[in-house]
């Protein structure tokens, strides 16, 4: 990591803002937590998740380091195309409105994604598609961890080990004290801190720079910022487009919230929250065009977001994006936490180890798991290897595999269990090879192309006959 001090605020006001969030985190998470004693409660938070807190803990989760700190990134980058494509993630939240009221109707007293794709397809796809959720949820969870060191780094010139280790240490407590009933109302909270912030942060930047001096200076040093022909930038958005629908369809954060979810909360909770998030990353990745102006020496690319806010707004404007930066990502942290620990504790400490394990017993592992979790993010952020963007986008070629497996699968009978099997390593190899032989900016793209074709071809040539039904009764019979 580059060791240039950008720093603006000092590292006694850092500690003090970290000192703060640590002990009200905790707090709430132990407050919470205090309901959470049954395994429904801990990992579903009862199964009772209204509409207000539906839609917060959906808008929380998904602004995270990829719209705070990556979207400016790929603004610097790409131009226009890089903030417009982030603000497209908002389509995933969308489309799986409709999955999510499928899902609750399908399997009312499911637990993961892992569960559905075992009774749909079997256990060579399930295993396959554990792969690629456990890979997925790691390297989110190291991209999230990274990003609070940068963060604290950026703004306070904090170790960024040091940084990481106390981001993680905090969301990893609350998590385990409280479960999902503590993940879901830390969302709320921080979705209030986010927007209020993101709103503030907008005006200002206006207000001090200017939409005219803005363009001025970006025509004449970054003229190709501003090129909404670049094949580049158009590739990353249609990619960015089909990245973020595989990271919402495939990923258990998102399932577990549909099961989570009050009876007919979940549609109108997930349209609602994608209509909000959309201008999010615009706002977000916004403030990079104003690097020339600035006439700013960015060190990584990665740090481009808190160090034009923080160089425009002073100080105060310093404290406010450390606060609106560190709720979205462990908004985020503590969702992945819980959800990779469910798929964990479910699909592989259940279904492969301890098949006969009860609930009490599960709900006792649920919490080791949380914490092995937290320590195996932490060990592989200690060595910042490269750029959250980079990181990201080669999971990409993973999730954008399991898109048409998981809708095929939801919605018509005749998908058939070899296909999606094949689809999903199909998709992710070609994903990988035009990750590396391409850009990053085709592997979801070219991975839900070729799975789509597969699952496609399946159904004409051998299409399946499934029994809706039996994903309901297979679920109840294990869980009872």
């Amino acid at each position: 990591m580059n060791n240039v001090n950008t720093a603006i605020l000092d590292s006694d006001t850092g500690w003090l803002i970290l000192a703060g969030f640590s002990v009200i985190w905790i707090w709430l998470g132990w407050f919470w937590g205090r309901k959470a004693r049954q395994l429904d409660d801990f990992m579903l938070a009862g199964r009772n998740v209204g509409m207000a807190l539906g839609v917060a803990t959906a808008m929380a989760t998904w602004v995270t380091s990829n719209t705070t700190m990556a979207a400016p990134q790929l603004a610097l980058q790409l131009g226009i195309w890089g903030m417009l494509g982030y603000s497209l993630g908002s389509v995933g939240l969308m489309l799986f409105a409709p999955l999510a009221k499928r899902i609750h109707t399908l399997m009312p007293t499911g637990y993961t994604s892992g569960d559905f794709i075992r009774l749909r397809y079997g256990i060579t796809a399930w295993r396959v598609f554990l792969v690629i959720s456990l890979f997925y949820g790691i390297g989110w969870l190291i991209s999230l961890g990274m990003a609070g060191g940068v963060l604290i780094h950026a703004l306070t010139g904090i170790d960024y080990r040091l940084g990481m280790s106390i981001i993680l240490a905090i969301c990893v407590t609350y998590t385990l004290l409280g479960g999902l009933r503590a993940v879901i109302g830390t969302d709320f909270i921080q979705t209030i801190i986010i927007l209020v912030g993101i709103v503030a942060l907008a005006w200002l930047a206006i207000d001090k720079v200017g939409f005219e001096a803005m363009h001025a200076s970006v025509l004449e040093e970054r003229p190709e910022l501003l090129n909404l022909l670049m094949p580049a930038a158009i590739m990353f958005l249609f990619n960015n487009l089909l990245f973020g629908v595989g990271e919402i369809f495939h990923s258990n954060v998102w399932w577990s919230r549909a099961f989570a979810f009050r009876q007919g909360v979940g549609f109108k909770a997930y349209l609602v929250a994608g209509i909000f998030w959309m201008p999010i990353p615009i706002v977000a990745g916004f403030v990079a065009l104003a690097t020339p102006a600035l006439g700013l020496n960015i060190p990584a690319a990665d740090m481009v977001g808190p160090m034009v806010a923080a160089k425009l707004l002073g100080v105060g404007g310093a404290i406010l994006v450390f606060i609106v930066v560190f709720s979205a990502l462990a908004s985020s942290l503590d969702s992945l936490l819980a959800a990779t620990s469910d798929l964990v504790l479910q699909d592989i400490y259940r279904g492969h180890l301890r098949p006969g394990a009860s609930k009490e017993q599960l709900r006792k592992v649920a919490r080791w798991v949380i914490l092995l979790l937290g320590i195996v993010t932490w060990l592989l952020c200690l060595p910042r290897m490269t750029t959250l963007a980079a990181l990201l986008h080669f999971t990409g070629a993973f999730v954008a595999s399991t898109i048409w497996p998981i809708v095929a699968g939801l919605y018509l009978r005749k998908a058939s269990s070899n296909g999606a099997t094949l689809a999903m390593l199909s998709g992710t190899i070609m994903g990988l090879w035009s990750y590396f032989a391409i850009g990053f900016y085709v592997a979801a793209l070219v991975s839900a192309v070729v799975s789509m074709l597969v699952v496609l071809i399946y159904m004409a040539i051998r299409p399946d006959d499934f029994e809706w039904k039996s994903l309901n009764e297979a679920v109840e019979e294990k869980s009872s």
